[in-house]
């Protein structure tokens, strides 16, 4: 029944995607999309297929923020189209270039109740930034050509093409199944008008297929977003003034990833603190004088100059209620609706964080800042201290600060952190310190909890010789588990770190404190660790502070040898993070 030395529509998706670079397809496989895979694994794409369609787009979106081009992804219709919608909407908001293949139902036969035959199209409108449906063979390179450019053009976000199941197999075959092939006469003239009709469809169908030849050429290009150079010399002028500068950048400043070393530079000659945030964090590396990472709060109700690199006054900053009322605010964002959210700046840009603070760099800098950056690294330095010391605490079986420390020392040095969690991730972010840029992931503002194995198959497939650690909650864990299958089939070794407080801590700690009840929070202390060897895997139980540093390394022996291994942590319940909720 099939054509295999033919080509379809499968070929030409793989041969674009080929001819655009992509390396690594991310995918559930299904049955509208088998011609789409075979194709991509035919030409030398390595086609990596998840346990669920989110986990898939959620690797894709990993791609997308490491490499600086559109992840690809592709999921079977229906379900497998409404399985991705969490993370859709995560790639939507982080914001990430991504481009999503929906198979579908074959084209005769929508609406009239074929199998997952749903209107996807209308279903992922508030999702993506562009959406399309392929109708004929000769639509799918131009439109996967627009999908690319609509990617990444602008503010990047994800794309969405439906591609019907009958535009993707041979045409033999599609003739076949639409009864076209069989050697028996239709009965009567309805019989003969219906034969002519579904006749006339599939050649259209397949009529006017592009020459192949012409897929490299299909390249439109993003067109480049320059610095307002009238917006830099406003914001010089107000930084020239400046006391007590603040700057706080955001992952929306990595979303270049080829500039991130003149940015980092920029950032140095500007000589003000700065506070790093989601993909940002590691910009500076580990130790650059400049950065500060604690008690940010304080820092900008003090500041006289506060300077917003791709971070909006939303919830994170208490609706801009974090910084002074006098202090001159200089917002640039890639969103225009974000300039102004909450806050009305001084300076307002619509516009790429990396390419104004390269531009403000080239600017005269102000007056000595010494005696602001010294009460900030003595405040950086003295939390350092109270968590030295919170640490030091008893909290059994193990101290989730203690863990964070010896992971922040066992991880080497072109370490890649996943962070998919609540309570542990958040404790995570005050010890463990990114080593170089684009080395934490974490789902963003959305709060996204599910990501982690998706996030650590990108991080893989763009960095399989460095560690990549997964650092989970146990509640967390529940959603990608069943990925150490995907990890040990594929041949990734990262490191799991599930933080087992056998229960939703994030919410608990405060909703206990303000409802006095747990109810729906509690959970067990589940054997994560044989969960993940059931899967192939190779699973660690750390149930004893003196054995932190022996498990750690035992695991990091393990990933050398290229096993995926998990440690199941039990964390012992502390104050540190005691009222943090964010509504």
């Amino acid at each position: 029944m099939s054509d295999h030395d033919g080509k379809h529509g499968g070929d030409l998706v793989a041969e674009f995607l080929a001819a655009r670079g992509v390396r690594h397809l991310f995918t559930l496989c299904g049955g509208h999309i088998s011609p789409i895979l075979t194709g991509a694994k035919r030409l030398g794409i390595r086609v990596v297929d998840a346990r669920g369609e989110a986990t898939a787009v959620f690797a894709a979106d990993a791609v997308s923020r490491l490499s600086g081009r559109p992840g690809v992804a592709a999921v079977t219709a229906g379900p497998g189209v409404t399985n991705s919608v969490t993370a859709l909407k995560n790639a939507q908001m982080a914001p990430s270039s991504l481009v999503l293949l929906g198979g579908a139902t074959a084209t005769l036969l929508r609406g009239r109740g074929a199998l997952q035959d749903i209107d996807q199209v209308a279903l992922v409108r508030s999702l993506v930034k562009w959406r399309g449906r392929a109708r004929r063979l000769a639509d799918i390179v131009p439109l996967l050509d627009r999908a690319f450019t609509e990617a990444s053009a602008g503010v990047p976000g994800p794309v969405f093409l439906e591609l019907p199941v009958d535009l993707l197999y041979p045409e033999a075959l599609v003739r076949q199944l639409y009864g076209l092939s069989s050697e028996k006469k239709p009965r009567g003239l309805a019989g003969w008008v219906e034969r002519a009709l579904i006749e006339r469809h599939v050649r259209r169908l397949f009529a006017e297929e592009r020459a192949r030849a012409g897929i490299a050429a299909h390249r439109t290009k993003a067109p480049e977003v320059r610095a307002d150079r009238n917006a830099v010399g406003r914001a010089a002028a107000l930084l020239k003034r400046a006391q007590r500068p603040v700057l706080l950048v955001g992952g929306q400043a990595t979303l270049r990833t080829e500039a991130l070393g003149a940015l980092a530079a920029a950032i140095g000659r500007l000589g003000i603190p700065t506070y790093l945030s989601g993909m940002a964090r590691g910009l500076l590396g580990r130790e650059q004088s400049l950065q500060m990472r604690h008690r940010r709060k304080e820092a900008l109700r003090e500041a006289d100059f506060v300077l917003l690199a791709g971070v909006p006054c939303d919830f994170r900053l208490e609706y801009g209620r974090h910084i002074g009322r006098e202090a001159s605010v200089v917002a640039v964002n890639v969103r225009p609706e974000e300039v102004r959210k909450n806050r009305k700046p001084r300076v307002g840009v619509a516009g790429d964080p990396a390419r104004f603070l390269i531009a403000l760099a080239e600017e005269r800098r102000g007056p000595d800042r010494g005696p602001w950056l010294e009460t900030l690294r003595k405040r950086d330095g003295d939390r350092d201290r109270q968590i030295e010391e919170m640490a030091g605490q008893p909290a059994p079986p193990v101290h989730p600060l203690r863990l964070c420390r010896a992971i922040e020392s066992a991880a080497a040095e072109d370490a890649t952190f996943v962070a998919d969690g609540g309570d542990f991730v958040a404790t995570a972010s005050y010890v463990v310190r990114p080593r170089r840029p684009l080395s934490w992931l974490d789902p963003g503002v959305f709060g996204t909890l599910g990501g982690g194995a998706g996030f650590a198959i990108g991080a893989k497939a763009c960095r399989p010789d460095s560690e990549v650690w997964i650092l989970y909650g146990d509640g967390s864990a529940g959603y990608s588990l069943q990925e150490f299958d995907t990890f040990v089939r594929h041949g990734l070794p990262v490191i799991a770190v599930v933080a087992n407080d056998a229960s939703w801590m994030q919410i608990a700690r405060d909703q206990v404190a303000m409802l006095g009840d747990a109810v729906g929070t509690d959970l067990r202390r589940t054997d994560y660790h044989v969960v993940a060897e059931g899967w192939g895997g190779r699973g660690l139980l750390l149930d004893d502070e003196r054995r932190i540093d022996a498990v750690l390394a035992e695991a990091k022996s393990i990933a050398r040898v290229g096993s995926p291994v998990l440690i199941n942590a039990h964390l012992g319940a502390t104050e540190f993070r005691k009222g943090s909720i964010s509504l």
